[in-house]
């Protein structure tokens, strides 16, 4: 007898229905499971088999072939278990085949029956309800993912014998209710660090408040001890609250990485930080199953890069695209999948290998060539790709013993909020955000510069041999810079302050 239970499955970031076919014949007892399944799910036979046991259900001595449709992509999650085994039921006549009509059954099986979580159920749900569907069974474990989904009913199971109950009308079923996530956004605010615990570094404070306000990337170059992960850590703290649709999206990557937590979706943003011995693949996602790397998890976020040239030069490299384009493409066999990829890059690095080089503060013991070498390992279309480099030297003992109050985050993040207010008004039907996301046409349409801001970019441009990418770059930055000082237009002072942040580099790399 046939049997067909409608499941899901993942493709990236995307969920596609699976239609779950079952056949049983007579003949030797076998199990096969068809349709381009990965090992995880081929084993899923094992754990059926023992689970419709265990839970006081026949399993038949048959021929037994289960296709997952459509066959030409990879299955490679363990979400069809509680499908399969349904439809076995059903095809075995232990349950109705009609029961199963209309509903979606996702969820892994242990041997003893009972129903485990499973990685990535919140995009599955989002992209089947898109597809209209609204019935769903899902394993109780996963309950905090499920409740951000309106209009749709989510049947919540701890195991197959509980499901079955429920079909049956045995068993009153445990729904998921649904929640506003804009309470919870409100709700959810609390930080590491404060702005205002951070003594001196005006000037990187500014910039870091000029990053948070147009999204720009951020590079601090300093001796060891001076604050850059200090200041890092407290960028989070100024950075706009996140939407509903901002929470949702990043949310969906990280349950895919199955590091959402308890309380089943994110509500702050992002703080990335991979250690310097973190792998291209830990970077920017891949393996076997095409899993999101450290940049997917920063969506939406920051990703603090603490000792850049520790990190290794192929790594760095596959920063590039996703730097520009705000997404990253991997490929594998059989398998394309596209993550997000919009984040905030704060990097930090010593100006040579002892960390001393310029500073007021220490003795550099380095030669010439041991410093040249070092500052190599980052390349130019890298350092071109950051908008705002920043240096951050010691701070003065005058400056940590001083009492005067400073800025708090909370008193910045006004400032960053109304400059984003301006930027949402200006950009809100261009498909981009922010200023650093603004593509060259809206940087002609919105970046108009005064005759004397003209100029002055003219003589920076030349003399500092900027390349096409830091020429708008620095337009971008000179827009925010504007934007928090509450200009229509860029004038000279804005244009100075932003061809600021790209002459350190020259400076170091010339």
């Amino acid at each position: 007898m046939l049997a067909k239970v409608k499941s899901f499955s993942l493709s990236g970031l995307q969920g596609y229905p699976v239609d779950v076919e079952v056949d049983i014949n007579n003949g030797l007892p076998s199990f096969e499971t068809v349709g381009l399944a990965q090992t995880a799910v081929k084993e899923a036979r094992e754990r059926v088999r023992s689970a419709i046991k265990n839970s006081g259900f026949l399993f038949p001595a048959s021929k037994i072939t289960v296709n997952l449709a459509p066959a030409d992509i990879k299955k490679i999650t363990p979400v069809f278990d509680l499908a399969i085994s349904l439809g076995i039921l059903a095809a075995t006549e232990q349950l109705s085949y009609k029961l199963l009509d209309g509903y979606v059954f996702l969820g892994e099986l242990s041997l003893d029956g009972k129903i485990r979580r499973i990685n990535g159920i919140l995009p599955i749900l989002i992209s089947a309800a898109d597809l209209g569907f609204r019935k769903f069974f899902v394993p109780k474990d996963n309950q905090a993912e499920t409740v951000w989904l309106k209009d749709a009913e989510i049947i919540l199971t701890e195991s197959l014998s509980q499901a079955v109950n429920i079909l049956n009308g045995q068993e009153q079923p445990q729904k998921a209710v649904f929640k506003d996530i804009s309470e919870i956004i409100q709700k959810n605010k609390s930080y590491s660090t404060d702005f205002k615990y951070i003594k001196g570094q005006t000037q990187a404070k500014r910039a870091l408040e000029i990053a948070a306000a147009g999204g720009h990337n951020v590079l601090m170059i300093g001796p060891p001890g001076a604050g850059k992960t200090m200041l890092a850590r407290a960028l989070p703290s100024i950075l706009p609250d996140m939407t509903p649709e901002e929470a949702l999206e990043t949310s969906k990557i990280h349950s895919i990485a199955g590091i959402l937590g308890q309380e089943g979706i994110i509500t702050t943003r992002p703080f990335r930080t991979p250690h310097h011995t973190a792998t291209t693949a830990s970077l920017t996602g891949g393996g076997n199953y095409a899993r999101p790397g450290e940049i997917s998890l920063a969506h939406n976020g920051v990703l603090f890069l603490d000792e850049l040239p520790e990190y290794s030069r192929s790594a760095l490299e596959t920063l590039r695209q996703p730097l520009e384009d705000g997404v990253i493409v991997i490929n594998r066999a059989n398998i394309t999948v596209q993550y997000p990829a919009r984040f905030v890059l704060v990097a930090s690095m010593n100006p040579c290998p002892c960390g001393h080089y310029g500073s007021e503060h220490g003795q550099c013991q380095c030669t010439p060539a041991q410093i040249q070498k070092y500052l190599s390992r980052l390349s130019g279309p890298l350092l071109d790709r950051i908008d705002i480099h920043i240096s951050v030297d010691s701070v003065k003992y005058d400056e940590l013993a001083d009492e005067t109050a400073q800025d708090d985050s909370q008193t910045i993040k006004a400032r960053v909020n109304q400059a984003r207010k301006k930027q949402y008004e200006r950009l809100k039907d261009k498909g981009v955000y922010c200023n650093a996301q603004m593509p060259a046409e809206l940087i002609k349409k919105y970046c108009e510069l005064t005759p004397a801001a003209k100029e002055l970019l003219k003589l920076s441009f030349d003399r500092l041999k900027l390349s096409a990418r830091a020429y708008s770059r620095i337009l971008k930055v000179a827009r925010t810079i504007a934007d928090l000082d509450g200009c229509d237009i860029i004038d000279q002072k804005q244009i100075a302050e932003a061809v600021s942040f790209r002459t350190l580099d020259k400076k170091l790399w010339s």
